[in-house]
């Protein structure tokens, strides 16, 4: 999404109260939606990715899930969709859906929808918003969260519906 792209401004419950840029929304902290889409492999470890320096919200971090903001109109299921194609290249996979969350710091206020994708690749990263990705087990996610910055909005929604 680029900075004038529509996202829909919604309060506590999912209510629609605007429709804004992206700009606008992020330089406001307004409450949009978001999907998360963590990738787990057939032997049961979790991709994790590291976020380009260019993205408008913690840029360089770690993310235990590929994903993005939604745009207005558009379906949870279909922006579930575009991210993981626009991310990790996956297209015409299964996105089961696992639960939803909300999250609130100093830099966004979102309500997010998570959709477990099950994949061993082959994954593709030409959009550049992904520049390294790994999969790991629970030992390796905390190990890697111990050295790494890691976006905690992913941490505190997905984490707890995957049960890690």
């Amino acid at each position: 999404m680029s900075d004038d792209e529509l996202v829909e401004e919604i309060d506590a419950h999912g209510h629609v109260v605007g429709v804004v840029s992206r700009a606008e929304m992020r330089a406001n902290r307004l409450r949009h939606r978001c999907v998360y889409l963590p990738i787990v492999d057939s032997l049961g470890r979790l991709l994790v990715h590291r976020r380009a320096a260019t993205k408008d919200v913690w840029p360089g971090r770690w993310d235990v899930a590929a994903g993005g903001v939604v745009g207005a109109g558009e379906a949870w299921s279909l922006a579930a969709a575009r991210e993981l194609a626009e991310e990790v290249g996956l297209v015409d996979v299964v996105l089961e859906p696992i639960g939803s969350g909300a999250y609130e710091d100093d830099e966004v206020r979102v309500l997010g929808r998570v959709y477990l994708v099950h994949s061993d690749g082959p994954f593709t990263y030409t959009d550049g918003e992904v520049v390294e990705a790994r999969f790991v087990d629970a030992a390796g996610l905390a190990g890697l969260r111990r050295a790494e910055p890691f976006c905690p909005d992913s941490l505190a929604v997905v984490l707890p519906l995957l049960g890690w």
